[in-house]
């Protein structure tokens, strides 16, 4: 059945071993947690991701995939860490599947202390806290509330004080760099000083750090990164380069065409918005040849979708059809032939998402 992603689980191996030498070796981090968001916990890139002895945490945002291979992880040695700070309504399935939680809320962690008491559970957490990316965490200059919050969090008896964490670039598109990771890493070495701990655990990002490690401008204290797209699609993040050692080809979308016709460039008739409330632009460029494949924008992401024949160009979609202009093609398409991408992250996180995309490993 198509559309495939057909996943090549050797190139995923070449992909966590490179980014496992990057940051163990090179980086010199303690632990390393791998993401598995990004491919909605695949089961068969989870086995490898536990099965490699340099990984310590396997990591996502949502529990419910955590949940699926709590107990492989446990079995293997490996622990779980929950990405996204968790919802007040979830933490019953937090205690009971999370090993670390990304968290930056007082009230929520309050409530965590009770659900881990009840359970008899003394509960891993990482404090987040915000560099100027301003998604989550206590923003980072003001330090009386951090003080305030850290000095309630050892009051907890069954809450533990790993460490804290940092997120960049997936909001604001802050870049990591070494000034701002070095302000953050001051923020653990006060919190150290002022309340009398040590944290094991300073979190310095995801894959937009990475690159730091390669130029030598990674501060001396982050200990730990937690890395998705970098393994995945070998990608640093930040400026979107490949790393050494990695590939980018580890999935490949295979999709059926179900309509080829000539067709005039410009639609026909007054211009509205379209299924997605977008008011689309047009270039007349004569009648093409037009080809529908049978996938959509319930199932992929069109601006990460790059076509492996490069004489091919996607023009737009819709749900559950893409348009390709295949007027300049080499190849004579026609109704029934495969046409293959390769995916960028936002597809491949709908892909291994959607329910009517097939996978197969190779």
């Amino acid at each position: 059945m198509y559309p495939q992603l057909e996943i090549h689980l050797d190139r995923i191996r070449q992909n966590l071993d490179a980014v496992c030498r990057i940051t163990k070796e090179e980086g010199h981090c303690k632990t390393l947690a791998i993401v598995t968001k990004g491919v909605c916990a695949d089961p068969e890139i989870v086995k490898i991701i536990i099965s490699e002895p340099r990984v310590d945490y396997v990591a996502d945002s949502r529990v419910k995939n955590i949940a699926s291979y709590a107990d492989l992880a446990h079995e293997k040695g490996r622990k779980t860490m929950l990405l996204r700070i968790p919802m007040p309504s979830e933490l019953i399935e937090v205690v009971r599947y999370v090993d670390l939680c990304q968290i930056s809320e007082l009230q929520t962690i309050r409530l965590l202390n009770r659900e881990a008491e009840k359970a008899g559970k003394k509960q891993d957490i990482l404090l987040m806290i915000d560099m100027g990316d301003l998604r989550e965490g206590l923003f980072f200059k003001n330090r009386e509330k951090i003080h305030q919050t850290v000095d309630e969090i050892l009051t907890m008896e069954n809450i533990n004080l790993r460490g804290i964490s940092v997120n960049l670039t997936c909001y604001g598109a802050i870049i990591p760099k070494n000034d701002n990771l070095s302000q953050f890493v001051a923020v653990a070495r006060e919190i150290e000083e002022q309340h009398g701990i040590r944290l094991d655990i300073v979190s310095g990002g995801n894959s937009s750090s990475i690159y730091l490690i390669g130029k030598g401008e990674m501060p001396e204290g982050i200990n730990n990164l937690r890395l998705g797209e970098s393994f995945l699609l070998g990608n640093d993040t930040a400026y979107c380069t490949k790393l050494p050692g990695t590939t980018d080809q580890a999935f490949i979308l295979r999709t059926q065409i179900v309509e080829v016709q000539q067709k005039p460039s410009l639609p026909i008739g007054e211009v509205g918005v379209d299924a997605f409330g977008q008011k689309p632009y047009y270039e007349d460029r004569g009648i093409m040849k037009r080809a529908i494949i049978a996938i959509g924008k319930q199932d992929v992401d069109l601006d990460s979708l790059t076509p492996l024949d490069t004489e091919i160009e996607i023009m737009g979609g819709s749900s559950d059809h893409v348009i390709l202009d295949v007027t300049k093609a080499s190849r004579d398409y026609k109704v029934g032939d495969i046409v293959e991408f390769t995916v960028g992250y936002g597809s491949m996180l709908k892909a291994t998402t959607s329910p009517y995309v097939e996978r197969v490993y190779k």
